[in-house]
């Protein structure tokens, strides 16, 4: 989920960004070192492939029918639930999502969530809600279910997003019920996902829908909070959209029939392999559409927003190719895309199952890349969260961060440096943007825990979005690009259509890295991880005989202070680890005749001394050169020049810091 980065958590992108100045410049000659204990990839990792699942295992499936009342801004549902127990024990309880529920009133537990920032907490102009008519089972005797069930979210009276309904029977392991079903479903005004304007709407969280059953036997359920995505079974859904005549619809999944009856238009959609249904309609919509390799690329927008959609449709086909190749095609043979209305941004930046939205303004310069940064996040959902469907509310980090890390991978692999902003010359990639959203950070909250255990939504943006991405920058940087993407295709492929946990996470990107970068990553994840690597100190003397008395071979000689012995220099440099994470970095020794030597750390220990010999005294000593450690803590104490003046490279530094600075600022 994605509006723009400038909305997520309100950060404050410039500081600590810190772009060094030695990245700006030309490659120096360089006299080596010869490394020691450097992490380096081995090959055998970096074209890793895991077969291909065709399909899910089917669980749950919906056959619904919906009609749009647009005077009451209501859906009127009915239809049939399939469920199959696919679990290993015999259960005597459902669970039902209501999370339309969490519109209700101020007393929800999604409205009075402390987020403090970001989407979802302006007020709500009308109330949306969920009312259950129906809820019977056929294998049940046709009995209504729903007369017995708990109408609150366990342990809160006032939320009813998260509903438990009692069975008569228990329901044994592969059983199967089929659940009849009636509802009204009203739509709030916009707010964070759902709801309408005007006669836009985006209609999602819309039925009684099933939580999922682990194979344990353990229902996870949970109530709508704030920051929480959803968790459902694989199923397929079968959809007939009842709309006024004059509105186009869009819709998870292919259009199957389309038929006008009485002023009104009635489609079907269809989709099977899925774990949600989303669908939107709108008068005003303007329809472009694409095929690349195969996949139908379907773009509803407003009025005047043609080049936005131009530029959409070209994205999400570069993404087809981009994640295809490195996670696994794409399944699906459509890809919807909605662009809202300027008034109806909330609804915007989220994905469902092959339906994703989109935002900004028809004025968005092409230069800044925002169309494309949303458009390619919210594609990119369509694996981490549709694909490889993890559990958002335990593990948010596995699909927001994870999808943050490969959107931003893409941009870069797209638009080059510039991927984030590429402007008369000034280029800013959208991994130093995630590096500066999340350095404030750091030391608040660990990136991986439950959605509803941050503090707010700004932490939760910055750590889960930001953070992640960076540690994976790092990681990237450090251990080679083609390592890490392959670590995370191995993943992606292993777990498709599946519910993978963070231990076979964690467990797959050991095979690839191998058990100390994992530890280290276990560390970024679970327990604040950071580091901080600094040149504390470093000196450099002429390299002169010792002065005194001294006998040799039998005779005595006395050697002056300051006796000249040649033209070579001997010094020293103090780097310094800060921090709990470890990562092998490269030590530059600029000599004052432009030579340099290059020594290599393997990050191990608090500090290192590292020799210096050279044909002229020592000028500077800059660590990690490449700024392969994105996470690195402060990237400004990267380097120390040990002339009397701040010399040109630590002005340019600095001019370009403010320069992100300024252009964080004058950014819409």
């Amino acid at each position: 989920m994605l509006t723009t980065l400038r909305r997520l958590g309100e950060a404050s992108v410039g500081v600590a960004l810190g772009t060094l100045a030695w990245r700006l410049g030309p490659a120096p000659s360089a006299e080596t070192f010869e490394p020691s204990n450097a992490a380096h990839a081995t090959d055998e990792v970096r074209s890793v492939e895991e077969p291909l699942r065709e399909h899910a295992v089917d669980v749950v499936d919906y056959d619904l029918h919906a009609v749009l009342d647009v005077p009451q801004h209501t859906v009127h549902g009915d239809g049939s639930i399939v469920w199959r127990n696919a679990s290993n024990v015999a259960v005597r309880e459902l669970w039902v999502h209501l999370y339309l529920n969490a519109f209700k009133n101020e007393r929800s537990l999604f409205l009075r969530a402390p987020v403090a920032s970001g989407r979802g907490t302006q007020p709500v102009a009308d109330w949306g809600y969920i009312d259950v008519h129906r809820f019977a089972a056929r294998e049940m005797e046709g009995v209504d279910l729903w007369a017995n069930a708990d109408k609150r979210s366990p342990g809160d009276t006032e939320d009813e997003t998260d509903i438990r309904v009692p069975l008569p029977r228990e329901v044994k392991p592969g059983e199967t019920l089929t659940i009849d079903v009636a509802w009204d479903a009203k739509m709030p005004s916009i707010v964070e996902r759902t709801g309408y304007w005007e006669d836009f709407y985006l209609i999602a969280q819309w039925f009684p829908k099933l939580a999922r059953l682990e194979p344990t036997g353990e229902w996870r359920h949970f109530p709508f909070y704030h920051l929480t995505e959803f968790y459902s079974d694989f199923g397929t859904y079968d959809v007939t959209i009842d709309v006024p005549a004059g509105m186009l619809v869009g819709a998870t999944g292919i259009r199957v029939s389309s038929s006008s009856e009485k002023g009104r238009e009635i489609v079907r959609y269809h989709q099977a392999d899925v774990h949600d249904f989303a669908w939107t309609a709108w008068s005003s919509f303007r329809e472009r559409n694409a095929v690349v390799d195969g996949v139908r690329i379907r773009c509803l927008y407003p009025p005047g927003y043609d080049a936005v959609a131009e530029r959409e449709i070209a994205m999400a086909s570069f993404g087809l190719g981009y994640f295809g190749e490195r996670y696994g095609r794409y399944p699906y043979s459509v890809l919807t895309i909605v662009h809202p209305p300027r008034a109806a941004t909330e609804a915007g930046g989220m994905e469902y199952p092959t339906l994703i939205t989109t935002g900004g303004a028809w004025y968005d310069p092409p230069f800044s890349h925002d169309v494309e940064t949303v458009t390619i996040h919210e594609f990119g959902h369509q694996y981490f969260y549709g694909l490889v469907a993890t559990d958002e509310q335990t593990w948010p980090f596995l699909d927001e961060g994870l999808n943050s890390f490969a959107e931003a991978d893409s941009l870069a692999a797209r638009f080059g440096a510039g991927s984030a902003f590429d402007f008369l010359g000034l280029r800013i990639g959208l991994d130093v943007i995630y590096r500066g959203m999340s350095a404030g950070t750091v030391h608040d909250e660990p990136v991986a825990q439950p959605a509803q255990a941050f503090a707010g939504g700004a932490d939760y943006a910055q750590l889960v979005y930001g953070r992640t991405a960076t540690i994976l920058d790092t990681f990237s940087r450090v251990y080679g690009h083609e390592v890490v993407t392959a670590a995370l295709g191995r993943y992606a492929r292993r777990y498709r259509f599946e519910h993978p946990t963070f231990a076979q996470f964690i467990a797959t990107m050991r095979e690839v890295l191998g058990d100390r970068p994992t530890k280290n990553f276990e560390t970024a994840l679970l327990d604040k991880g950071w580091v901080d690597y600094l040149v504390a100190n470093a000196a450099s003397m002429r390299d002169e005989p010792w002065a005194g008395v001294f006998d040799r071979e039998g005779k005595r000689e006395t050697v002056l202070p300051g006796t000249p012995s040649g033209s070579t220099w001997q010094g020293w440099a103090l780097v310094v680890r800060r921090g709990t994470l470890h990562f092998p970095v490269d030590i530059e020794l600029w000599g004052a005749d432009g030579s340099v030597q290059i020594a290599h750390w393997d990050g191990e220990g608090d500090f290192t001394r590292v020799p210096y010999r050279g044909s002229s005294e020592l000028r500077r000593v800059i660590v990690d050169p490449g700024a392969k450690v994105t996470v690195d803590q402060d990237l400004l104490n990267n380097a120390l020049g040990l002339e009397t003046k701040t010399p040109p490279w630590r002005t340019i530094e600095r001019a370009t810091y403010a320069a992100e600075l300024a252009l964080e600022c004058l950014l819409p």
